[in-house]
């Protein structure tokens, strides 16, 4: 017997939802928490914590039940003379029997400033809030994937590290891309720029400290949308609306397009935005907390970022 499609709908919101549950806020606290202890010493890139940091992500990844890329969930890179960055990179195959050759590919990066001068940076906000959504994501889309549903398109996971170097970390990962070196892991086929229809970074989305309206904490900032197809344009504010989520969503950087420009190419998104490919930008701003010593968990609105996942994870849904 078939389903119609209004009851096959009601069983994937039904679905949804279950999804969505593994994602709490003590979860995220205490996520947040281990990529900000002093076990990862602040994640500066090529450090014992930064490994810590990756070994981390690369286990959520497995546990989402993302595929390796080229058999290794780290894929290393030259940041300087003697210095490596180590990209984490995953994917979650959108169907395994149904033929798909479309990506979406979902960012953070998980670097910080480290140990300097003794004293540790544990960047909270910046950037274990951006991981710990983008893994979270991963397990959301996952589980969606388990409980048999399918996607039109691939979803390809990446903690970028070396952001604070020039963003060397999204650069490598698009030298992957431009020399074939990034391939499907279920064919083996490379995964081209043309097959590539949307990338995803999240950078510094856990604060409710730099509100776009001042009577709104609720909010979110999301850059790009010019990049995307006139009919997706509105998609994040529909989101926002159809599954109650009830956000105060901003598209620009606090009002200024002079900001917005700058904002919207320094972090990892750029050297996508600079080859053509549709890409956004989620975050809640930069915060006087940003780059300082007590960058920390307990500065963190958990609920607010608990919603703003749900946010994200509605809107590339929509986008698959």
């Amino acid at each position: 017997m078939l389903c119609t499609s209004a009851h096959a709908s009601d069983i994937w919101t039904k679905e949804r939802e279950k999804a969505k549950s593994l994602i709490t806020q003590d979860k995220l606290r205490s996520e947040v928490a281990f990529l900000t202890d002093t076990t990862c010493q602040g994640r500066a890139s090529g450090t014992k914590g930064s490994e810590v940091a990756a070994t981390w992500v690369s286990t959520r990844f497995e546990e989402a039940g993302l595929f390796k890329m080229a058999d290794s969930w780290t894929h290393r890179f030259n940041i300087r003379p003697g210095l490596y960055g180590h990209n984490v990179i995953g994917m979650l195959a959108g169907s395994r029997s149904i033929p798909c050759d479309r990506y979406i590919i979902v960012g953070a990066h998980y670097d910080h400033l480290g140990i300097i001068d003794g004293k540790m940076y544990p960047g909270a906000d910046s950037n274990a809030s951006g991981v710990a959504a983008m893994t979270s994501l991963a397990e959301m889309f996952g589980s969606m994937r388990k409980m048999g549903k399918i996607f039109n398109s691939h979803i390809i996971f990446v903690a970028f590290d070396a952001k604070e170097f020039d963003l060397k970390g999204s650069d490598a990962l698009w030298n992957m891309i431009e020399y074939g070196r990034l391939r499907n892991p279920l064919n083996g086929d490379a995964i081209t720029k043309d097959k590539i229809t949307l990338m995803v970074n999240v950078d510094q989305i856990g604060s409710s400290l730099a509100p776009v309206n001042e009577e709104r904490k609720d909010y979110m900032i999301m850059l790009g949308t010019a990049s995307l197809k006139r009919d997706k344009r509105d998609l994040l504010q529909r989101c926002n609306i159809e599954d109650g989520i009830g956000m105060d969503i901003s598209l620009d950087y606090y009002g200024s397009e002079n900001f917005t420009k700058i904002f919207y190419r320094l972090s990892d998104q750029k050297v996508f935005v600079d080859n053509k490919i549709p890409a956004v930008l989620f975050t809640s701003g930069i915060t006087m907390n940003n780059n300082k010593t007590w960058d920390r968990v307990e500065n963190l609105d958990m609920e607010i970022y608990r919603r703003r996942i749900d946010l994200m994870y509605h809107w590339i849904e929509k986008m698959l």
